[in-house]
């Protein structure tokens, strides 16, 4: 769906992830995320420092809401992790869901797994912005099928 490869094209694009360096595939109320742990990424003891997680976490859940909404931006309100295990090298593999939806909340679930342990979860918060998708943000549908 065009939607879903505007969103991708947006997040891939967005100034933060020239250091994450994150892949992203979108599908109806789900999204998974991958990234890199490198060093550059590790805080004093030698691991992922949280942010990474919080990233990883946050980003899967919001793209999932954010499939499911069109014209608008969405924002997070809240958003709860919890750190399961350190991570010191590996591919982070984030999956996102929306697990509610009403008019104006969202709610969605979050795992980062390493080689199919599960290292992190976390749920949040949704709810829909002023903020139009379109090309200021870096949100553009292509024409072609």
């Amino acid at each position: 769906m065009s939607h879903y490869r505007a969103l991708e094209r947006m997040y891939v694009n967005g100034p933060i992830n020239e250091f994450f360096r994150p892949s992203i595939h979108i599908e109806a109320g789900a999204a998974v995320i991958r990234m890199a742990v490198t060093p550059a990424m590790h805080h004093a003891a030698h691991a992922a420092h949280g942010a990474a997680y919080f990233k990883m976490l946050d980003d899967a859940a919001f793209f999932a809401v954010q499939s499911r909404v069109e014209d608008v931006f969405v924002l997070t309100a809240s958003f709860t992790i919890y750190l399961v295990a350190p991570v010191a090298e590996g591919e982070m593999v984030a999956n996102g869901r929306v697990v509610h939806e009403s008019k104006r909340l969202f709610l969605a679930e979050s795992t980062v797994q390493v080689d199919g342990r599960i290292v992190a979860r976390g749920n949040g918060s949704f709810m829909r912005s002023s903020v139009r998708l379109n090309e200021q943000i870096g949100y553009r549908r292509d024409s072609t099928p």
